[in-house]
């Protein structure tokens, strides 16, 4: 067996064959702008691809595969000269400090030269990187923070008593101020008791003498505290002084080992220049340094999941059909990648890699994907389609809501980087009909800004479930997202926000009503609200507001016409369509 055959894995390694023959939806694009051309190129990630990442996962805990910390790993779906499709893997960096392991790509190849001087520097800067942590880790610096905390809580405590004493002499002193000030009623007590010549001029001189020397006490006081703290402060500079030494030198250490290991940094980056070679699918190949065109090239450039399968497939004749990356180990320490979740390219290091390595990749269309979505209006400025029940309107969160009418139109105008394709309002994932999408940003804010002063008028068709009263009338009901059943809206007059809509019955047949319903305001689920609740009839089909419990009928709902000025001409455009039920 070739090594290629011990690295490329039958997909039913990972699933069954039924999963292989079902439809493939893509959950996102890995892009790149191709260097030579300019073209926006995508390699996607299907819903098969992540089945099999996630059946690598089960695999590798029961063979209790481990990691000293989490890790990024890879696969790559590909089809090879013979037309069949296998899977190749791949783990970011080194796997437990090895760059080869069985049944994985292992790192793209490199000078080998080069590649000697590189461990040697990576080598130096792993030194250096313990070195730092051991002087971060010291264990005088947690002795030395006890001591501060236990020196600072007695010193507040302290501070405390002062400041309560200072308010005591404080008190003290203009009382006495006081007393001085305004001695006329005692010293008139006296004179009358003593009636002797000079009583009074006797008894000022005993009055200043009793405040001098109770100010003088006070003073005193006030002495004795400041020196309490100044021993106190003494007393505990000659605990600190010495570790604060010991922990400044080690901060000092700390510096010079940062200064030296950024000087190995920008080594390692010139010897990485050099070293690596990427080739792509048109046979191309570029040093790192070439390729990036950056004074300084991230660590690890080159050495993640990506770049490594397609160079491999690139280099092996290998057809990539979808890829996705996902985390395994432990979760990272910020949180930010957790074990079995699915990430982009890492912005600093594979994204930069991404349009050359897709250079000369055949273009991929996914099967089944492509539903044909009825255009009704295109030019420059506006993309107007005719939505079918059952698609988003834009992609959700998750794989499995990822399909929407936007990915499919992207996907298609992918290669025209001047369009900045955005849908202006949405329609209810069971609601099909009239969407408009903008091309510019100007159109998008020119539309948006006509959608929110109620500019642009819209009309609906409906069958309801049943008969109404009336004929035609206006349902007015405030309409509000109880948060802890959305997306179901709920008639509330406290909270709700004013939902307006015309309605006028169209036809009535075997027991039930066609409506031209006619919304004033855009709230959500707003008309199968006021169909339900205000006119007492839910519409045919309605999985959320309706009593049937048949599923599989499509809500008999539809965008049949609108009315807008055109952003860019000013002129009015008005469009209809054909109600498809």
């Amino acid at each position: 067996m070739s090594y290629l055959d011990k690295l490329l894995h039958p997909l039913t390694d990972f699933v069954f064959e039924e999963e292989i023959k079902q439809k493939e939806i893509i959950t996102y694009y890995y892009q790149g702008i191709c260097p030579q051309t300019g073209v926006s190129l995508t390699l996607p990630r299907t819903i098969l691809a992540e089945k099999i990442a996630l059946s690598l996962c089960r695999q590798l805990k029961e063979i209790n595969f481990y990691t000293v910390k989490g890790k990024m790993l890879g696969i790559l779906i590909v089809k090879n000269n013979q037309g069949k499709l296998g899977v190749i893997k791949a783990f970011s960096g080194l796997l437990n400090g090895r760059k080869e392991v069985n049944g994985w790509v292992s790192q793209i190849p490199s000078n080998s030269v080069i590649a000697l001087a590189e461990n040697l520097t990576l080598k130096q800067l792993d030194a250096i990187k313990q070195e730092i942590l051991n002087l971060q880790n010291l264990p005088i610096r947690e002795e030395y923070e006890q001591l501060l905390a236990e020196y600072q809580n007695q010193w507040r405590n302290l501070k405390a008593i002062h400041r309560h004493r200072k308010e005591v002499r404080d008190n003290k002193r203009n009382l006495y101020s006081e007393t001085f000030e305004k001695p006329d009623l005692i010293l008139g007590l006296v004179i009358l008791s003593q009636r002797r010549k000079g009583a009074k001029f006797f008894f000022q001189l005993l009055l200043e003498f009793n405040l001098k020397k109770k100010l003088y006490n006070l003073q005193q006081e006030s002495r004795r505290d400041d020196w309490e703290r100044r021993n106190l402060k003494h007393q505990w500079q000659e605990k600190l002084k010495p570790l604060e030494e010991v922990i400044n030198n080690a901060n000092f250490k700390i510096q010079q080992l940062k200064l030296q290991r950024k000087e190995l940094s920008k080594q390692l980056q010139a010897q990485m220049q050099t070293a690596y070679t990427l080739t792509n699918f048109s046979g191309d190949s570029l040093s790192i340094g070439n390729l990036v065109n950056k004074t300084f090239i991230p660590t690890g450039t080159g050495d993640c999941c990506a770049p490594k399968l397609l160079h491999y497939a690139a280099t092996n004749n290998l057809q990539p059909i979808a890829m996705a990356e996902f985390w395994w180990g432990e979760n990272s320490p910020n949180g930010e990648k957790i074990e079995g979740k699915f990430y982009p390219a890492c912005a600093e290091r594979c994204q930069p890699l991404m349009g050359f390595l897709l250079s000369g990749l055949p273009t991929f269309t996914p099967i089944d994907t492509q539903q044909s979505i009825p255009i009704i209006y295109e030019d420059d400025y506006l993309l107007v389609v005719n939505k079918p029940s059952g698609l988003l309107s834009v992609s959700g969160r998750g794989s499995n809501k990822f399909d929407s009418v936007l990915s499919r139109f992207r996907h298609i105008s992918r290669d025209n980087c001047n369009h900045q394709l955005t849908t202006v309002h949405r329609l209810d994932q069971d609601t099909s009909g009239i969407l408009i999408l903008a091309k510019t940003k100007e159109s998008y804010l020119h539309l948006s800004q006509q959608f929110a002063q109620r500019k642009v008028s819209k009309i609906y068709e409906a069958i309801l479930d049943g008969l109404i009263s009336e004929s035609e009338g206006i349902v007015d009901l405030p309409l509000w997202s109880n948060p802890l059943t959305r997306p179901r809206q709920e008639v509330n007059y406290d909270y709700g926000k004013p939902s307006v809509t015309h309605f006028q019955v169209i036809t009535i047949e075997k027991g039930q009503t066609r409506l031209q319903l006619k919304p004033i305001t855009g709230r959500t689920h707003q008309l199968r609200v006021h169909c339900a609740k205000g006119l007492g009839v839910a519409i045919k089909g309605d999985r959320f507001y309706g009593i049937s419990e048949d599923n599989s009928r499509r809500l008999c709902l539809h965008a049949r016409e609108i009315n807008f000025i055109h952003p860019q001409e000013k002129t009015i455009i008005h469009l209809n369509t054909e109600t498809p039920f």
